[in-house]
Protein backbone atom coordinates (compact mmCIF):
# COMPACT_ATOMS: atom_id res chain seq x y z
CA UNK A 1 0.00 0.00 0.00
CA UNK A 2 3.04 2.50 0.92
CA UNK A 3 4.08 1.93 -2.71
CA UNK A 4 0.69 2.58 -4.25
CA UNK A 5 0.30 5.80 -2.90
CA UNK A 6 4.11 6.95 -3.32
CA UNK A 7 3.82 5.88 -7.01
CA UNK A 8 0.08 7.90 -7.08
CA UNK A 9 1.26 10.89 -5.76
CA UNK A 10 4.32 10.95 -8.13
CA UNK A 11 2.24 10.51 -10.60
CA UNK A 12 0.15 13.33 -9.38
CA UNK A 13 2.98 15.61 -9.21
CA UNK A 14 4.27 14.31 -12.64
CA UNK A 15 2.14 16.76 -14.45
CA UNK A 16 1.12 19.85 -11.84
CA UNK A 17 -0.57 22.42 -13.96
CA UNK A 18 -2.91 19.52 -15.20
CA UNK A 19 -3.72 18.31 -12.01
CA UNK A 20 -4.44 22.00 -10.74
CA UNK A 21 -6.63 22.24 -13.14
CA UNK A 22 -8.26 19.00 -12.85
CA UNK A 23 -9.05 20.20 -9.15
CA UNK A 24 -9.91 23.47 -9.83
CA UNK A 25 -13.70 22.50 -10.17
CA UNK A 26 -13.23 20.69 -7.01
CA UNK A 27 -11.64 23.63 -5.55
CA UNK A 28 -14.36 25.72 -6.12
CA UNK A 29 -17.22 24.00 -5.28
CA UNK A 30 -15.72 23.09 -1.55
CA UNK A 31 -15.18 27.07 -1.51
CA UNK A 32 -18.46 27.88 -2.61
CA UNK A 33 -20.51 25.45 0.26
CA UNK A 34 -18.21 26.25 2.81
CA UNK A 35 -18.79 29.80 2.46
CA UNK A 36 -22.49 29.37 1.56
CA UNK A 37 -23.31 27.58 4.50
CA UNK A 38 -21.28 30.20 6.72
CA UNK A 39 -23.49 32.70 5.45
CA UNK A 40 -26.26 30.95 6.00
CA UNK A 41 -25.27 29.87 9.51
CA UNK A 42 -24.87 33.58 10.35
CA UNK A 43 -27.93 35.27 9.14
CA UNK A 44 -29.75 32.35 11.15
CA UNK A 45 -27.77 33.48 14.48
CA UNK A 46 -28.12 37.02 13.37
CA UNK A 47 -32.23 37.01 13.40
CA UNK A 48 -32.10 34.71 16.59
CA UNK A 49 -30.07 37.73 18.44
CA UNK A 50 -32.57 40.33 16.66
CA UNK A 51 -35.32 37.92 18.49
CA UNK A 52 -33.90 38.41 22.00
CA UNK A 53 -33.81 41.83 21.02
CA UNK A 54 -36.88 42.76 20.19
CA UNK A 55 -38.62 40.58 22.78
CA UNK A 56 -40.91 37.24 22.23
CA UNK A 57 -43.99 38.75 23.97
CA UNK A 58 -44.48 42.32 21.78
CA UNK A 59 -47.13 42.43 18.81
CA UNK A 60 -46.97 45.14 15.94
CA UNK A 61 -50.34 46.98 14.96
CA UNK A 62 -50.22 48.07 11.41
CA UNK A 63 -52.63 50.26 9.16
CA UNK A 64 -54.74 47.55 6.66
CA UNK A 65 -57.60 47.94 4.41
CA UNK A 66 -60.98 49.58 4.75
CA UNK A 67 -63.62 48.05 3.29
CA UNK A 68 -67.02 49.19 1.81
CA UNK A 69 -69.99 47.25 0.61
CA UNK A 70 -69.74 43.91 -1.33
CA UNK A 71 -66.52 44.12 -0.19
CA UNK A 72 -64.77 46.67 -2.20
CA UNK A 73 -61.47 48.09 -1.03
CA UNK A 74 -62.30 51.46 -0.24
CA UNK A 75 -59.15 53.06 0.92
CA UNK A 76 -56.09 52.38 3.27
CA UNK A 77 -57.29 53.13 6.71
CA UNK A 78 -54.96 54.65 9.71
CA UNK A 79 -54.31 54.23 13.17
CA UNK A 80 -54.10 57.41 16.03
CA UNK A 81 -53.56 58.25 18.97
CA UNK A 82 -56.86 57.57 20.23
CA UNK A 83 -56.27 54.10 18.84
CA UNK A 84 -53.40 53.80 21.07
CA UNK A 85 -55.06 55.53 23.82
CA UNK A 86 -57.80 52.98 23.79
CA UNK A 87 -55.15 50.00 23.92
CA UNK A 88 -54.05 51.03 27.46
CA UNK A 89 -57.24 51.91 28.46
CA UNK A 90 -58.53 49.35 30.88
CA UNK A 91 -55.58 46.62 29.97
CA UNK A 92 -55.97 43.80 31.34
CA UNK A 93 -53.57 41.49 29.03
CA UNK A 94 -51.50 44.58 28.01
CA UNK A 95 -48.39 45.85 29.65
CA UNK A 96 -47.49 48.45 27.58
CA UNK A 97 -48.19 50.49 24.27
CA UNK A 98 -45.85 52.42 22.07
CA UNK A 99 -47.43 54.68 18.43
CA UNK A 100 -44.40 55.26 16.46
CA UNK A 101 -44.44 57.62 13.34
CA UNK A 102 -41.51 57.82 11.34
CA UNK A 103 -39.54 59.55 8.85
CA UNK A 104 -36.51 60.62 7.44
CA UNK A 105 -35.37 64.57 7.42
CA UNK A 106 -32.15 66.43 6.96
CA UNK A 107 -30.57 66.67 10.25
CA UNK A 108 -27.76 69.59 10.66
CA UNK A 109 -25.08 69.67 14.12
CA UNK A 110 -23.10 72.97 13.03
CA UNK A 111 -21.84 72.79 9.39
CA UNK A 112 -21.66 68.74 9.23
CA UNK A 113 -25.07 67.00 8.15
CA UNK A 114 -26.96 63.81 7.02
CA UNK A 115 -29.94 62.31 6.16
CA UNK A 116 -31.78 59.97 9.17
CA UNK A 117 -34.82 58.85 10.17
CA UNK A 118 -36.58 60.37 13.21
CA UNK A 119 -39.08 57.98 14.91
CA UNK A 120 -41.86 59.74 16.79
CA UNK A 121 -43.11 58.13 19.57
CA UNK A 122 -43.80 57.68 23.44
CA UNK A 123 -41.69 57.05 26.28
CA UNK A 124 -42.56 53.49 26.41
CA UNK A 125 -40.91 52.99 23.44
CA UNK A 126 -37.91 52.41 24.80
CA UNK A 127 -39.21 49.55 27.45
CA UNK A 128 -41.00 47.74 24.82
CA UNK A 129 -38.21 47.43 22.66
CA UNK A 130 -35.57 46.84 24.97
CA UNK A 131 -33.91 49.97 24.50
CA UNK A 132 -31.08 51.15 27.02
CA UNK A 133 -29.54 54.46 27.93
CA UNK A 134 -26.40 54.90 28.39
CA UNK A 135 -25.43 58.55 28.59
CA UNK A 136 -28.16 60.70 29.60
CA UNK A 137 -31.50 60.30 30.04
CA UNK A 138 -35.06 59.24 28.23
CA UNK A 139 -37.93 62.06 27.38
CA UNK A 140 -40.75 61.61 29.59
CA UNK A 141 -44.95 61.77 29.28
CA UNK A 142 -44.71 65.33 30.80
CA UNK A 143 -42.28 66.19 27.58
CA UNK A 144 -44.69 64.56 25.07
CA UNK A 145 -48.24 66.14 26.53
CA UNK A 146 -45.77 69.65 26.29
CA UNK A 147 -44.14 69.17 22.71
CA UNK A 148 -40.85 69.78 24.38
CA UNK A 149 -38.43 69.48 21.23
CA UNK A 150 -36.00 66.81 23.20
CA UNK A 151 -33.95 64.16 20.67
CA UNK A 152 -32.77 60.62 21.97
CA UNK A 153 -30.18 59.80 19.29
CA UNK A 154 -29.47 56.09 18.71
CA UNK A 155 -25.80 54.42 19.02
CA UNK A 156 -24.06 55.62 15.92
CA UNK A 157 -26.41 58.75 14.57
CA UNK A 158 -23.15 61.02 16.02
CA UNK A 159 -20.81 59.07 13.46
CA UNK A 160 -23.73 59.86 10.89
CA UNK A 161 -22.70 63.31 11.83
CA UNK A 162 -19.14 63.19 11.46
CA UNK A 163 -17.93 62.48 15.07
CA UNK A 164 -16.47 59.94 16.67
CA UNK A 165 -18.64 59.61 19.77
CA UNK A 166 -22.08 60.23 19.90
CA UNK A 167 -22.06 60.94 24.12
CA UNK A 168 -20.48 63.88 23.43
CA UNK A 169 -23.50 65.12 21.82
CA UNK A 170 -25.57 64.92 25.31
CA UNK A 171 -26.40 68.83 26.26
CA UNK A 172 -25.75 70.25 22.77
CA UNK A 173 -28.14 71.39 20.42
CA UNK A 174 -28.92 69.38 16.63
CA UNK A 175 -31.76 70.73 13.85
CA UNK A 176 -33.85 68.25 12.66
CA UNK A 177 -35.96 69.93 9.37
CA UNK A 178 -34.17 73.61 10.27
CA UNK A 179 -36.06 73.19 13.82
CA UNK A 180 -33.66 73.15 17.19
CA UNK A 181 -33.83 70.11 19.11
CA UNK A 182 -32.23 69.59 22.63
CA UNK A 183 -30.48 66.17 22.70
CA UNK A 184 -30.61 64.53 26.17
CA UNK A 185 -30.06 61.17 25.58
CA UNK A 186 -27.51 58.62 23.98
CA UNK A 187 -28.42 54.32 23.15
CA UNK A 188 -26.75 51.84 23.52
CA UNK A 189 -26.07 49.77 20.50
CA UNK A 190 -28.73 47.14 19.16
CA UNK A 191 -27.53 46.26 15.49
CA UNK A 192 -28.86 46.70 12.19
CA UNK A 193 -31.98 44.95 11.47
CA UNK A 194 -33.11 44.69 8.25
CA UNK A 195 -33.14 47.60 6.18
CA UNK A 196 -33.36 49.93 9.32
CA UNK A 197 -30.81 50.64 11.73
CA UNK A 198 -32.22 51.89 14.94
CA UNK A 199 -28.59 52.66 16.06
CA UNK A 200 -28.78 55.63 13.72
CA UNK A 201 -32.14 57.14 14.23
CA UNK A 202 -33.67 59.62 15.83
CA UNK A 203 -36.32 59.95 19.08
CA UNK A 204 -38.42 62.14 20.04
CA UNK A 205 -41.61 62.62 21.19
CA UNK A 206 -44.63 61.47 19.00
CA UNK A 207 -46.81 64.97 19.82
CA UNK A 208 -43.70 66.82 19.32
CA UNK A 209 -43.39 64.86 15.54
CA UNK A 210 -46.91 64.86 14.30
CA UNK A 211 -47.22 69.31 15.04
CA UNK A 212 -43.76 70.30 15.06
CA UNK A 213 -41.70 68.21 12.86
CA UNK A 214 -44.00 65.76 9.99
CA UNK A 215 -47.28 67.82 10.36
CA UNK A 216 -49.18 64.34 10.13
CA UNK A 217 -51.64 62.53 12.87
CA UNK A 218 -51.21 59.06 11.55
CA UNK A 219 -49.71 56.22 13.17
CA UNK A 220 -47.21 54.25 11.04
CA UNK A 221 -47.66 51.56 13.86
CA UNK A 222 -48.33 50.56 16.89
CA UNK A 223 -45.81 48.48 19.40
CA UNK A 224 -48.23 46.15 22.02
CA UNK A 225 -46.08 44.30 25.15
CA UNK A 226 -48.33 41.70 26.29
CA UNK A 227 -48.05 40.90 29.68
CA UNK A 228 -46.11 37.51 29.25
CA UNK A 229 -45.37 35.62 26.09
CA UNK A 230 -47.97 33.10 27.54
CA UNK A 231 -50.91 35.42 27.42
CA UNK A 232 -49.98 36.52 23.40
CA UNK A 233 -52.98 35.02 22.54
CA UNK A 234 -55.36 36.55 25.08
CA UNK A 235 -53.43 40.08 24.08
CA UNK A 236 -54.36 39.61 20.60
CA UNK A 237 -57.90 39.17 21.07
CA UNK A 238 -58.07 41.99 23.42
CA UNK A 239 -56.44 44.47 20.71
CA UNK A 240 -58.55 43.33 18.00
CA UNK A 241 -61.83 43.67 20.48
CA UNK A 242 -60.74 47.30 21.13
CA UNK A 243 -59.82 48.61 17.98
CA UNK A 244 -63.04 47.01 16.26
CA UNK A 245 -64.96 48.81 18.97
CA UNK A 246 -63.37 51.79 18.32
CA UNK A 247 -63.41 51.54 14.23
CA UNK A 248 -66.90 51.11 14.51
CA UNK A 249 -66.80 47.42 12.87
CA UNK A 250 -69.14 44.50 13.52
CA UNK A 251 -68.45 41.23 14.01
CA UNK A 252 -68.73 40.44 10.45
CA UNK A 253 -66.79 42.58 8.47
CA UNK A 254 -63.23 42.10 8.05
CA UNK A 255 -60.61 43.98 10.55
CA UNK A 256 -59.12 47.44 8.77
CA UNK A 257 -55.51 46.78 10.74
CA UNK A 258 -53.08 43.69 11.03
CA UNK A 259 -51.67 42.57 14.12
CA UNK A 260 -48.29 40.84 13.26
CA UNK A 261 -46.48 38.79 16.16
CA UNK A 262 -43.00 39.50 16.77
CA UNK A 263 -41.72 36.10 17.21
CA UNK A 264 -44.02 34.70 14.24
CA UNK A 265 -42.66 37.18 11.93
CA UNK A 266 -39.02 36.30 12.99
CA UNK A 267 -38.82 32.45 12.44
CA UNK A 268 -40.48 33.31 9.22
CA UNK A 269 -37.88 34.99 8.23
CA UNK A 270 -35.27 32.75 9.64
CA UNK A 271 -36.84 29.50 7.52
CA UNK A 272 -36.52 31.50 4.99
CA UNK A 273 -33.23 32.32 5.23
CA UNK A 274 -32.50 28.47 5.41
CA UNK A 275 -34.16 27.95 2.55
CA UNK A 276 -32.14 30.25 0.29
CA UNK A 277 -28.93 29.02 2.22
CA UNK A 278 -29.78 25.02 1.27
CA UNK A 279 -30.55 26.49 -2.47
CA UNK A 280 -27.47 28.44 -2.67
CA UNK A 281 -25.32 25.81 -1.11
CA UNK A 282 -27.28 22.97 -3.67
CA UNK A 283 -26.30 25.29 -6.57
CA UNK A 284 -22.53 25.34 -5.26
CA UNK A 285 -22.61 21.62 -5.38
CA UNK A 286 -22.92 21.15 -8.49
CA UNK A 287 -19.81 22.73 -9.06
CA UNK A 288 -18.96 19.46 -7.38
CA UNK A 289 -20.43 17.01 -9.57
CA UNK A 290 -18.50 19.32 -12.51
CA UNK A 291 -15.05 18.36 -10.55
CA UNK A 292 -15.58 14.93 -10.26
CA UNK A 293 -16.60 14.30 -13.84
CA UNK A 294 -13.57 16.58 -14.81
CA UNK A 295 -11.33 14.11 -12.69
CA UNK A 296 -13.19 11.60 -14.22
CA UNK A 297 -12.08 12.51 -17.56
CA UNK A 298 -8.26 12.94 -16.61
CA UNK A 299 -8.08 9.44 -14.92
CA UNK A 300 -9.78 7.90 -17.98
CA UNK A 301 -6.91 9.73 -20.30
CA UNK A 302 -3.97 8.88 -17.66
CA UNK A 303 -5.22 4.89 -17.96
CA UNK A 304 -4.82 5.45 -22.15
CA UNK A 305 -1.59 7.15 -21.62
CA UNK A 306 0.00 4.44 -18.65
CA UNK A 307 -1.12 1.20 -20.49
CA UNK A 308 1.87 0.01 -21.44
CA UNK A 309 3.08 0.95 -17.70
CA UNK A 310 -0.19 -1.07 -16.34
CA UNK A 311 0.59 -3.98 -19.02
CA UNK A 312 4.32 -3.96 -17.30
CA UNK A 313 3.10 -4.31 -13.95
CA UNK A 314 0.85 -6.82 -14.38
CA UNK A 315 3.29 -8.91 -16.56
CA UNK A 316 5.95 -8.13 -12.78
CA UNK A 317 3.00 -9.99 -10.81
CA UNK A 318 0.77 -7.16 -9.99
CA UNK A 319 -2.85 -8.22 -9.49
CA UNK A 320 -6.03 -6.07 -10.84
CA UNK A 321 -6.91 -5.20 -7.01
CA UNK A 322 -3.36 -3.55 -7.61
CA UNK A 323 -3.95 -1.57 -10.39
CA UNK A 324 -7.20 -0.12 -9.39
CA UNK A 325 -5.79 0.80 -5.88
CA UNK A 326 -3.22 2.63 -7.39
CA UNK A 327 -5.80 5.03 -9.88
CA UNK A 328 -8.12 5.11 -6.60
CA UNK A 329 -5.71 6.59 -4.54
CA UNK A 330 -4.69 9.11 -7.80
CA UNK A 331 -8.21 10.10 -7.68
CA UNK A 332 -8.67 10.02 -3.97
CA UNK A 333 -5.60 12.62 -3.72
CA UNK A 334 -6.73 15.01 -6.14
CA UNK A 335 -9.84 15.42 -4.60
CA UNK A 336 -8.47 15.85 -1.07
CA UNK A 337 -5.83 18.26 -2.16
CA UNK A 338 -8.49 20.14 -4.21
CA UNK A 339 -10.73 20.39 -1.18
CA UNK A 340 -8.35 21.49 1.53
CA UNK A 341 -7.92 24.13 -0.75
CA UNK A 342 -11.10 24.89 -1.47
CA UNK A 343 -11.82 24.63 2.57
CA UNK A 344 -9.13 26.97 2.70
CA UNK A 345 -10.01 29.13 0.16
CA UNK A 346 -14.03 28.92 1.82
CA UNK A 347 -12.89 30.11 5.21
CA UNK A 348 -10.67 32.77 3.76
CA UNK A 349 -13.68 34.01 1.57
CA UNK A 350 -16.28 33.96 4.78
CA UNK A 351 -13.68 35.44 6.64
CA UNK A 352 -13.59 38.39 3.90
CA UNK A 353 -17.15 38.98 3.91
CA UNK A 354 -17.53 39.37 7.32
CA UNK A 355 -14.91 41.83 7.68
CA UNK A 356 -15.42 43.95 4.30
CA UNK A 357 -19.58 43.67 3.87
CA UNK A 358 -19.98 43.22 7.37
CA UNK A 359 -22.14 40.39 7.40
CA UNK A 360 -22.35 37.95 9.98
CA UNK A 361 -20.55 34.78 9.06
CA UNK A 362 -20.03 31.65 11.28
CA UNK A 363 -18.03 28.42 10.06
CA UNK A 364 -19.43 25.38 11.43
CA UNK A 365 -16.72 22.27 11.83
CA UNK A 366 -19.99 20.24 10.87
CA UNK A 367 -19.86 21.83 7.55
CA UNK A 368 -15.33 21.34 7.60
CA UNK A 369 -15.94 18.03 7.98
CA UNK A 370 -19.00 17.02 5.07
CA UNK A 371 -16.46 19.13 2.94
CA UNK A 372 -13.87 17.07 3.06
CA UNK A 373 -15.75 13.82 3.01
CA UNK A 374 -18.01 15.08 0.02
CA UNK A 375 -14.53 15.88 -1.51
CA UNK A 376 -13.18 12.46 -0.94
CA UNK A 377 -16.37 10.80 -1.80
CA UNK A 378 -16.07 12.31 -4.92
CA UNK A 379 -13.03 11.09 -5.53
CA UNK A 380 -13.46 7.66 -5.04
CA UNK A 381 -16.93 7.72 -6.89
CA UNK A 382 -15.55 9.50 -9.76
CA UNK A 383 -12.06 7.44 -10.03
CA UNK A 384 -14.02 4.05 -9.82
CA UNK A 385 -14.63 4.00 -13.64
CA UNK A 386 -11.15 4.42 -14.58
CA UNK A 387 -9.21 2.31 -11.69
CA UNK A 388 -11.77 -0.59 -13.28
CA UNK A 389 -10.93 -0.52 -16.79
CA UNK A 390 -7.51 -0.15 -15.90
CA UNK A 391 -7.31 -2.96 -13.72
CA UNK A 392 -9.50 -4.77 -16.56
CA UNK A 393 -6.76 -3.90 -19.19
CA UNK A 394 -5.35 -7.84 -20.45
CA UNK A 395 -1.20 -7.42 -19.55
CA UNK A 396 -0.36 -8.80 -23.38
CA UNK A 397 -2.48 -6.01 -25.15
CA UNK A 398 -0.85 -3.53 -22.70
CA UNK A 399 1.93 -4.57 -23.54
CA UNK A 400 1.67 -4.11 -27.14
CA UNK A 401 -0.21 -0.92 -26.73
CA UNK A 402 0.92 2.31 -28.86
Amino acid sequence: MGEIIRVAFDAVLANKLRSLLTMLGIVIGIAAVITMVALGEGAQRSVAQRLQTLGTNVLTVRPGQSFAGGGMIRAQASLTIDDAEALKENARHIQAVSPEIESRFQVEYGAKNANLSVVGTWPDYFSVNQGQITHGRLFTDAEDRGRRRVVVLGALAGTQLGLTDTASLVGESIRIRGIPFEVIGVLAEKGAQGFNNPDESLYIPLSTAQFRVMGSDRIRSIAVQAVSETSMDDAMAEIDQKLRREHRLRPEQPADFNIRDQASLLTTMQETTQTFSLLLAGIAAISLLVGGIGIMNIMLVSVTERTREIGLRKALGATGLDIMLQFLVESLVLCLAGGTLGLLLGVGGAAMLERMAGWTVVVAPEAIAVAIAFSATVGVFFGIWPARRAASLAPIESLRYE
